[in-house]
């Protein structure tokens, strides 16, 4: 499956033998699957089925899930919701009776109610307005689906452009530090001497010592490590599929690499700076990176 971003809309409209059903769908950035409906009161009893629909076809995104809906006429003709009507007119008697208004129900108000007109409150759920209103959802998903493709490969290309920037920023810090390493062992040197001037130093603390200092000089092990990932970050993109979450741990894992890279080359003079210099563009590119993945699903 392709990368799909988790941004997108989608509109159909679709007749039935009831009526005329405008389906549309709206999806933003969310960290899990969040959908929120907005149907007429005809349609609730069908709300269930149409969330599986979606849980079926998305993993991903916050759903603004709208629906009208425009009944036959002939269909439509009496019918009244009696319980709600009763309610109304209880719920106006109530209300003039307790403020003393001398005033009778407005029935032209009441008919204009969502719910009023349609069918009543003890019609059962029908088979198959449930199914084509299943349907309906598919397609409309499915629709909508093709549009967050569409935006996932545009972001796909940002990444991998991205991804290219940070591997040739590798290179040349592992270039960098392959001309440099005479400048590491001279400060490493220069730290030994230090320690050497003390009194009475147990020689196995010099060797201790020395490996501490040599450990935090080099950069070999973040300069591998930020190749691996930059390798596992291209095959996860072109992979496609579901990659939003994965894509998070991997950027946290290149930052950290990064960081500690920073952090070596601090008082290793002039190519100490280049390389410092060039970490903070990785690091810059893995921010954009970052912002760009936020959006997929």
């Amino acid at each position: 499956m392709a990368i799909r971003s988790m941004t997108g809309y989608a509109r159909t409209r679709r007749s039935s033998p009831e009526g005329e059903v405008v389906l549309a769908i709206k999806g933003v950035n969310h960290r899990g699957l969040d959908i929120h409906f907005h149907l007429p009161p005809d349609f609730d009893p069908y709300e269930h089925a149409i969330r599986n629909v979606i849980r079926r076809l998305v993993s991903r995104g916050h759903l603004e899930v709208r629906a009208s809906y425009k009944r036959n006429a002939s269909d439509a003709e009496a019918q009244l919701n009696v319980d709600m009507l009763d309610g109304y007119v209880a719920a106006w008697r109530a209300a003039a009776e307790r403020h003393g208004i001398s005033a009778a129900p407005d029935l032209a108000t009441a008919l204009r109610l969502p719910g009023m007109l349609g069918p009543g409150t003890d019609r059962d759920p029908e088979k198959s307005m449930e199914q084509f209103l299943c349907q309906l959802t598919e397609d409309t998903v499915k629709e909508l689906n093709v549009f967050r493709q569409r935006e996932g490969q545009d972001t796909l290309h940002v990444l991998l452009e991205r991804n290219a920037h940070i591997r040739a920023a590798v290179a040349v810090v592992k270039d960098i530090r392959t001309r440099a390493m005479p400048a590491f062992q001279a400060r490493m040197k220069e730290r030994l001497t230090e320690v050497l001037n003390g009194a009475n130093l147990d020689p196995q603390r010099v060797v201790q010592e020395a490996a501490v200092l040599a450990d935090r000089s080099d950069i070999g092990e973040e300069i591998a490590r930020l190749e691996i990932h930059t390798e596992q970050l291209e095959k996860l993109l072109n992979a496609g599929g579901e990659v939003g979450k994965k894509l998070d741990f991997l950027l946290q894992e290149m930052n950290r690499e990064t960081n500690t890279m920073l952090s070596k080359t601090n008082g290793i003079g002039e190519q100490g700076l280049t390389i410092t210099e060039t970490a903070l563009g990785i690091k810059a590119d893995i921010e954009k990176i970052r912002e760009q993945s936020l959006n997929l699903e």
